[in-house]
């Protein structure tokens, strides 16, 4: 579900906060990068162990396990929300914030599963910047961030 609401940044700024402490957020380990294929060879070059298999009108791109450091790598990790949690905003919110701590862009890719609260989003980061994004959205998550803007 999208929830719609006006609020001022601040506001926004608290309910993601407490929010994000209510997610399950699941890091992987290793890198991954995005491998392409032909429509033609779908479904036979799509990998089991692909995390995202998306298209547009010539290839497949998915999203896969890989240490090819010819390839653009990233470390990569999930959030799921409870139902009915409103995180509306929160892809921008939480892109704009690894920008402005870590000077980079990040992907997101999304699905959705409905047993595990709706929408979930993986997030990808540069591999070599992985263990310090990591560190900082398991602060996030165990609501250390929070503390900070109450106490504030």
């Amino acid at each position: 579900m999208v929830n719609i609401s006006n609020e001022t940044a601040a506001v926004t700024e608290r309910r993601l906060l407490r929010v994000t402490t209510q997610a399950r957020v699941r890091f992987f380990a290793g890198t991954y990068a995005f491998l392409e294929f032909p429509l033609s060879s779908f479904p036979g070059a799509a990998h089991p162990d692909a995390l995202a298999l998306v298209r547009d009108d010539k290839v497949w791109s998915q999203l896969v396990p890989c240490e090819d450091a010819g390839q653009e790598l990233f470390g990569v990790f999930r959030f799921h929300f409870p139902e009915h949690a409103d995180n509306s905003g929160f892809v921008g919110w939480l892109a704009m914030r690894l920008k402005q701590r870590f000077g980079t862009g990040v992907f997101v890719t999304c699905g959705q599963n409905r047993d595990e609260g709706g929408i979930f989003d993986y997030w990808g980061v540069p591999a070599s910047l992985a263990s310090d994004v990591f560190a900082d959205i398991q602060a996030l998550v165990d609501g250390r961030m929070l503390g900070k803007i109450q106490d504030g």
